[in-house]
């Protein structure tokens, strides 16, 4: 009898280590996804992009998709960061097609304080033409300025650089 009842015990605490060690575990994986669920907040609200893969990105071998990827990425860290915007009156938008082939990034003028896109001030247009990627920039208000640096930026990412910079080309005016 003394066995019996002492098996029943061992089962019963042993019963109630696993469910101990299962509520720890659920437990540990809830605030593992909390805490990327937070990671992504934060990214977003502060317009910061991981980079997931530093390698060097050619846009003669890589689709219009994957130069978006990289150049909105760009953008998004280095033009409209929450700490120190390049462009802190203007809104980002991006547009996509289906297959991937056609994308339009358009930088517009805040329409007002809510932060609303307005008019188009510069438009990329990334497309496929020939086997290659093609990437087409317009000014339509931004200053000649702005414009420069804009362009400087994005020659520099599609030569493979990652970083910000904060230099400003010499006009050459």
């Amino acid at each position: 009898m003394r066995g019996t009842r002492g098996h029943t015990l061992l089962r019963l605490v042993a019963i109630g280590v696993l469910l101990a060690a299962t509520g720890l575990s659920m437990g540990a994986c809830r605030n593992n996804r909390q805490a990327a669920q937070a990671q992504l907040v934060a990214a977003e609200q502060t317009g910061a992009v991981p980079v997931y893969n530093t390698q060097r990105l050619t846009m003669a071998t890589a689709r219009p998709v994957d130069a978006y990827v990289m150049l909105g990425g760009r953008i998004k860290t280095c033009w409209f960061n929450a700490s120190a915007p390049l462009l802190p009156r203007h809104v980002y938008r991006a547009d996509v097609s289906a297959d991937g082939g056609n994308v339009k990034i358009t930088i517009h003028d805040k329409k007002d304080s809510r932060g609303l896109a307005g008019d188009i001030a510069y438009a990329i247009d990334i497309a496929e033409q020939g086997g290659s990627t093609v990437i087409t920039t317009k000014n339509r208000s931004m200053t000649p300025s702005q414009a420069a640096k804009m362009q400087y930026d994005i020659n520099r990412w599609k030569g493979g650089e990652t970083n910000c910079s904060r230099k400003v080309p010499r006009s050459s005016a």
